[in-house]
């Protein structure tokens, strides 16, 4: 940040050998659907934040296998040349380095009273009696401390760096490439600055923008040419940044990126064309934000819907459903259905069950927040599906259903959600199933939380 240029020692990872240099070399981090609960969260609960970059972090990680490493050039000792280093701590490049380095942090966070969530590994809750609570959020070197009591935050967070060589960000900018905005009691996130960087790397800065994602109508075709190396490096180096800002904080494109990633094996220069088509449109909208708005006091809803048979080549249906709180999407998913449903019911049904697991899963870590959760409402726009799923009766047309769909049965049984009925073509979740026509797209679009910075679209 001071303009000085740094180098970092990195270990030659690909020579290690899995079962004798390495064995596990999984590590959790945070999800970015975790990072927009809880700044989301946050926005309901006026909730201070405050952030740290922990500076060298894999080195603190403590190695259990016995590892050697050559002498780097241009450092080795003279005349102990033939001398290799034993590696005590971890190393970038190293395969378990991202794991031997999450261990140390959770002993490290232990000892101050954090506890891991079950729900989600890169969340650390701290409370203890006659406190407040207090959230950690960590993704590798980068960590979010944050809660209602900005005393306790910043002095567990001078505990933090003292264990740890840190760098203060204070009020946090950035987390994950994501800006974050405090506006009163609102939080508003974006990607403006990583969206640039694509759109240049793209060679797109002076081009023209479109209004929609993708061309009302379109249908990505299958290529049945031989593979392009070319072609199919820059399509998934394209690709690879737009789902980077979908998973991100745009659910907007998420229709548009997901249908033309099935392609990415062997793209033709039409999908090349079509993912430029999303950049131009992005050009357009390049200075959205997702907000969350504290000051509205809304609460957690989801919305799921399903397109049947869309795919005229296998058939399959396509799933989208989204999870809201705080006036802003903080999870949303479009993705293809994995096996063929016989009716629109059939798919919503599965889709209906799809949504019903994530809002599970956002109930269980809420629950190991301290929060305990009245039934969460799903909106739909099928009759059917919603009957199936609260008179679990089996009938001739819906017996073949497999069996793992049904457990929105048991969540609507339990209580844990609540079906409603909501009209198609006032359904926001469209936006996730189908390639929309301009006036519709800009209607759903804006019940999404995504807002011009001065002010909602």
């Amino acid at each position: 940040m001071d303009g000085h240029k740094k180098a970092r020692l990195v270990a030659k990872g690909f020579s290690q050998v899995e079962g004798l240099d390495f064995d596990q070399v999984f590590s959790p981090v945070v999800r970015f659907e975790t990072v927009c609960l809880m700044l989301a969260l946050a926005a309901l609960e006026n909730w201070y934040i405050t952030g740290l970059d922990v500076q060298s972090a894999y080195l603190y990680g403590k190695l259990d296998e016995e590892i050697y490493m050559e002498q780097p050039k241009g450092f080795a000792v003279p005349g102990q040349e033939r001398k290799v280093l034993r590696l005590w701590r971890a190393l970038y490049g190293l395969k378990q380095a991202g794991l031997a380095w999450w261990c140390t942090l959770d002993e490290s966070l232990k000892e101050l009273g954090f506890e891991h969530l079950k729900s989600e590994a890169g969340i650390f809750f701290y409370k203890k009696k006659g406190t407040n609570i207090i959230i950690g959020i960590i993704y590798i070197d980068d960590a979010l401390f944050c809660g209602p009591n900005k005393a306790v935050v910043d002095a567990i967070k001078v505990q933090f760096m003292h264990k740890w060589e840190c760098r203060d960000l204070g009020e946090p900018n950035e987390f994950l490439r994501m800006r974050i905005t405090r506006k009163g009691r609102a939080n508003h996130l974006d990607q403006c600055a990583y969206l640039q960087k694509v759109v240049e790397r793209c060679g797109m800065i002076n081009a023209k923008s479109t209004s929609t994602p993708l061309p009302a109508g379109y249908y990505a075709a299958k290529n049945t040419e031989p593979v392009d190396a070319d072609l199919r490096s820059r399509f998934q180096t394209v690709i690879g940044s737009l789902l980077y800002l979908m998973l991100g904080t745009r659910p907007d494109i998420a229709f548009a990126v997901t249908h033309l990633l099935r392609h990415a094996v062997n793209p033709s220069q039409d999908h090349l064309n079509k993912v430029l088509y999303i950049c131009r449109y992005l050009i357009g909208m390049s200075t959205y934000s997702l907000v969350y708005n504290g000051g509205s006091g809304a609460g957690l809803i989801a919305c799921m819907d399903s397109d049947w048979g869309s795919d005229p080549t296998s058939r399959l249906s396509q799933t989208g459903f989204y999870l809201k709180l705080a006036d802003g999407l903080i999870s949303w998913t479009s993705c293809a259905q994995k096996t063929i449903a016989y009716s629109s019911t059939e798919a919503e049904y599965m889709a209906l069950s799809d949504c019903a697991c994530q809002v599970t899963w956002i109930q269980s870590l809420l629950g190991e927040l301290g929060y305990k959760l009245r039934a969460i409402p799903i909106c739909g726009d099928n009759q059917g599906s919603i009957f199936m799923a609260s008179n679990p009766v089996t009938e001739p047309r819906s017996k073949h259903i497999d069996i793992c769909y049904h457990r929105i049965c048991k969540s609507v049984a339990k209580g844990n959600v609540e079906l409603f009925f909501i009209d198609g073509a006032e359904n926001p979740a469209n936006l996730l199933t189908k390639n929309l026509p301009r006036k519709k797209f800009a209607k759903f679009r804006a019940q999404l939380g995504l807002q011009f910075p001065s002010g909602s679209i």
